[in-house]
């Protein structure tokens, strides 16, 4: 063979191997979720960080909608587009620098086209700045218990420390659906008219997948093919998500397998749900953090602060878990305490989900599912909530 034929032939080799190694180090999640109920269906590895990629764009868009829904903005509203917007990576509207964007016209073009240019406008529109707009991100994520997600852009385009998780963004995905249902049925756009030319969309699924109506594409060469998708069967809806898939027709065929499988489930057969989503608040932000809600004030940076424990109290220094139930699966166990843990948020700040394993009295070993780390006053409030819902749940004072 001549030099130059095992000269390329070696660089293929290589690049081929590079290609690989990039692959095998690419995270892989998925989970699937009742829109409703929020009962898991299907979860692997749901709470390992990876990137969201264009999935991103979900919380620019959560956080447009408020916009909306509050009337500080309004669909015909223009939006200045900045020398930094109009610089961002393809794919993109390929807005000018100088000129103006509207409202409808940036949510449309990220939805279909998952335009990073008009994902900027937006953030620099109601943030001040990029960055400050992913401020706001991340405290909406935190807010609505999405804890392992944290945001530094607007657009998803790639970034080390931004990072997500696939049960962050089922959480995501179903309170976008249940806090805003009007411009929610715009993640079924699969084109729209820009200044003359049609913009088609990314999301192939909602063209094969009988029942599909959204929600949202991403890649980069770190996240692998991202989805969430969501879809209705008689009455029925669900919201699934894919991390880390080997190419977009692979992506998708798994979500098809994934979302095939749970709608073939009986209803309340995993029996495994997620706590009620936190409430809505308004969005308007007050000065200090604060947000203002339908239940008064909710202070964000304190509730991230452990709750100091009575030093007059017996109990001072003792340890507080909640128990949610005795499996004889681990996993199940793992995965109840895992779900319960992600949906409570801010009162389970500094808990931890555990499966621990104890003898029954006729010496059978249980699994039972708890959360951890708590304090006498964080377990009786969890459980609490919990309990509002039908969902079983005691304290435990672990000394």
């Amino acid at each position: 063979m001549a030099l130059g034929k095992k000269c390329i032939l070696a660089g293929v080799i290589s690049g081929l191997l590079l290609a690989s190694s990039a692959q095998a180090k690419i995270k892989t999640a998925s989970m699937v979720i009742d829109a409703d109920t929020g009962e898991v269906l299907e979860a692997s590895n749901v709470d390992a960080r990876s990137y969201p990629a264009s999935l991103t764009k979900m919380m620019t868009l959560y956080l447009l909608f408020d916009g909306l829904d509050s009337g500080k903005l309004h669909l015909t509203d223009r939006m200045p587009v900045s020398r930094h917007a109009a610089d961002q990576s393809p794919t993109k509207l390929g807005v000018i620098a100088g000129h103006t964007l509207s409202v409808e016209d940036a949510m449309l073009g990220m939805i279909t086209k998952s335009a990073n240019d008009a994902a900027v406008v937006v953030a620099e529109y109601l943030g001040g700045s990029e960055s400050g707009f992913a401020v706001k991100m991340t405290q909406k994520a935190h807010e609505l218990g999405m804890n392992k997600t944290e945001f530094f852009n607007a657009s998803g385009l790639p970034n080390m420390k931004q990072k997500s998780s696939a049960r962050d963004m089922a959480t995501l995905a179903r309170a976008l659906l249940h806090h805003h249902p009007k411009e929610y049925k715009y993640f079924a756009t699969t084109e729209f008219d820009f200044e003359g030319n049609t913009v088609h969309g990314h999301n192939h699924l909602m063209e094969s997948y009988d029942g599909a109506d959204g929600i949202k594409t991403g890649y980069t060469d770190a996240s692998g093919f991202n989805l969430v998708a969501s879809a209705k069967r008689g009455g029925r809806r669900l919201i699934g998500v894919v991390f880390g898939g080997s190419s977009a027709p692979l992506r998708d065929k798994q979500m098809a397998h994934l979302l095939d499988a749970a709608f073939d489930r009986t209803p309340g057969s995993a029996g495994v749900e997620l706590a009620e989503l936190p409430e809505q608040p308004d969005v308007a932000d007050t000065p200090g953090g604060k947000v203002t809600g339908k239940k008064g004030k909710v202070q964000l940076a304190a509730a991230r602060t452990p709750v100091q424990k009575q030093s007059a109290a017996g109990d001072a220094d003792d340890e507080w878990a909640i128990e949610l139930g005795a499996f004889s699966n681990a996993g199940k166990a793992q995965q109840v305490a895992d779900a319960t843990l992600s949906s409570l948020g801010r009162l389970a700040t500094d808990g931890e989900a555990k499966a621990t394993g104890l003898k029954a009295k006729n010496h059978k070993l249980l699994y039972h599912a708890r959360i951890t780390g708590l304090d006498k006053d964080a377990a009786r409030q969890a459980c609490h909530n919990l309990a509002k819902h039908k969902h079983s749940c005691k304290t435990i004072n672990l000394g």
